[in-house]
């Protein structure tokens, strides 16, 4: 079947480079048709007729450049994905946050790659037990993404039937309003989570400690010297025996030495 665009082997190479240099994240040479099909709705979207003439558009413009790293982002997720990682949180870390953080009653968790939010809210519905208490305690789960347009749907917090058909009755009832729209997030739980857009290969502006950073599914995009420089600025961000939770397909590779590994990718930040 002819394509609507002009696409070739070269033309794939320069996406590979644009979203390596601009994102950190490294497309797999079998991607190739996938990339082509999300190209292409953004060639149709500006009116662009050529292959190379759009890949010299976004390597000018700042707006499309985002749009077109967003475009190649695949946001797959759910609510409780990897259910025993929210069961360790409230099973293991919210008792430990409630003895160790007593006299400052604050608490740091970071959701990086945050996607459409689902992982934020399930982490919040996870430390249920602190927020009962929340007029003592300060809880703020940061929720970030690259991807703007996850971002909003995250922000907005209303999801249609199947996305929540796997959780039980009584987490759908505690979390959601139901809405002509779909299933709203109730605002009990979403005045915990701040969203905000993030690249992971630039600068970030956080300075306090996270006792918990969930970064599931993301690494698998980059490089290894990539994903071993990203994990271990993630180690400086953790309090002491903080943990860093990966995607079930991810490792913490040469960083070893520097977590304790208490099985399905949950690993805690080691002293020193």
């Amino acid at each position: 079947m002819s394509k609507e665009f002009l696409f070739t082997r070269e033309d794939f190479k320069q996406v590979q480079k644009i979203v390596f240099d601009n994102a950190g994240i490294k497309l797999s040479d079998h991607k190739f048709e996938m990339v082509y099909g999300r190209l292409a709705r953004r060639l149709r979207a500006t009116g662009i007729r050529s292959v190379n003439e759009y890949l010299d558009f976004a390597k000018q413009d700042e707006q499309e450049t985002i749009q077109f790293t967003n475009a190649l982002t695949t946001n797959l997720t759910y609510f409780f994905r990897e259910s025993h990682h929210f069961e360790f949180i409230e099973s293991k870390v919210v008792p430990q946050v409630i003895d160790s953080n007593k006299s400052t009653k604050k608490v740091r968790i970071w959701s990086a790659g945050c996607s459409s939010g689902e992982e934020p809210y399930s982490i919040a519905y996870s430390i249920r037990n602190l927020i009962k208490n929340q007029s003592s305690w300060d809880i703020k789960i940061l929720a970030t993404d690259l991807d703007t347009e996850v971002l909003k749907k995250a922000k907005n917090g209303i999801y249609i039937s199947e996305r929540i058909e796997s959780m039980s009755a009584d987490q759908r009832q505690s979390l959601f309003n139901k809405t002509p729209s779909g299933y709203c997030v109730k605002d009990d739980w979403r005045r915990y989570i701040f969203f905000k857009q993030l690249n992971l290969m630039n600068s970030w502006p956080m300075r306090g400690k996270f006792e918990v950073i969930f970064c599931r599914n993301v690494l698998i995009y980059f490089d290894r010297d990539t994903q071993q420089k990203l994990i271990g600025r993630f180690r400086e961000l953790l309090a002491p025996n903080g943990y860093l939770i990966l995607g079930h397909s991810e490792s913490i590779g040469a960083q070893g030495s520097n977590f304790k590994a208490l099985g399905k990718t949950i690993f805690q930040r080691s002293k020193g």
